[in-house]
Formats: C-alpha cells, sequence, structure tokens
C-alpha cells in the first residue's frame, strides 16, 4: 500500500487499502474519525490526494455562539456554509453561502450562529494550519489539537 495514502489522517487502514487498490474511494463524513477541539468544535479531515500538496478538506460544527478569533491560513481556501449561520467580522454567512480566502490575509472572530454553524473548508494544500494574527494568542483555534491528531495518526512528530 502507498505509505502516503496509510498515513493520510482521515482514511482508515481498510479504506486506504482499498483507495490504493481501486484508485477511488467513497465513504460518509460518519466513517471519518472526529476530532473534538476544548471549544467544543468537532472537525473530520481528509486529503483529496495522496501527498502534503493535495487539498485538504475539512467538514466543521460549531457550537452555538462559539466564537474563534481572527486569523489566517498560509494557502488558499474555499468555505461553503452547509447549515446555521456564521458571523465572519461583521457579515453574516447563511446555509449555501460560499467564502473564497487568500492565504496569509486575515479574518474573523468567527461567530457561530444560534444554532450553531456547519462549515466545509476545502484547502488548496496541507498549509491548513491557523495562524494567529494581531494580539490573539491562538488559543480559540485548535490547530494544536488537530496537528496533534493528524501526526498521531501518521506516526509524526507534530510540527512546533
Amino acid at each position: 500500500m502507498d505509505e502516503q495514502i496509510k498515513n493520510d489522517p482521515g482514511i482508515s487502514d481498510a479504506a486506504a487499502q482499498s483507495l490504493s487498490r481501486r484508485g477511488h474511494l467513497a465513504f460518509n463524513w460518519d466513517d471519518l474519525q472526529s476530532i473534538e477541539l476544548p471549544s467544543g468544535i468537532v472537525t473530520r479531515m481528509y486529503r483529496a490526494g495522496l501527498d502534503e500538496s493535495a487539498p485538504t478538506i475539512f467538514h466543521v460544527y460549531y457550537p452555538p455562539g462559539c466564537v474563534v478569533e481572527a486569523h489566517t491560513h498560509a494557502c488558499d481556501y474555499t468555505e461553503i456554509i452547509l447549515e446555521g449561520a456564521q458571523r465572519v467580522g461583521a457579515q453574516w454567512h447563511y446555509a449555501g453561502d460560499v467564502r473564497i480566502g487568500l492565504a496569509n490575509r486575515g479574518y474573523g472572530p468567527l461567530v457561530a450562529g444560534d444554532e450553531g454553524a456547519t462549515v466545509l473548508f476545502m484547502f488548496k494544500d496541507g498549509r491548513w494550519p491557523a495562524v494567529t494574527i494581531g494580539k490573539n494568542d491562538g488559543s480559540s483555534l485548535g490547530s494544536d489539537v488537530i496537528e496533534a491528531f493528524v501526526a498521531q495518526q501518521s506516526g509524526a512528530a507534530p510540527r512546533s
């Protein structure tokens, strides 16, 4: 089996074997292991390819009223609000709304609406970890928890 597939944090060993053998894979979000952050955010993720240059996809649930500090990412991304509502800075976004963000351009804070928000994020590559901006301390981002999960799944040491 291809080691890059085997080490994808979102794909089980059995699924990785199927992908390696057949060249394609179908699954449900519920098939992926969830990661719960201290803020109550729950996410699942996978890479849409075989290495860290492949797009990284996140399915994220933000509980009602959840706040995530302003931040940026080192790669371009897009997000789609699937359910609920989320305020980004001063603007509210609702189910079906799409945002596109460029690398190293700050945005936020993010605030989930009264019913929470479910958002699909598609990052251009593996440089998805949130980067603090301004006087924010990163405590609401949860990137360290996600990176530790990825490292544990792949057997690598977390980035520091």
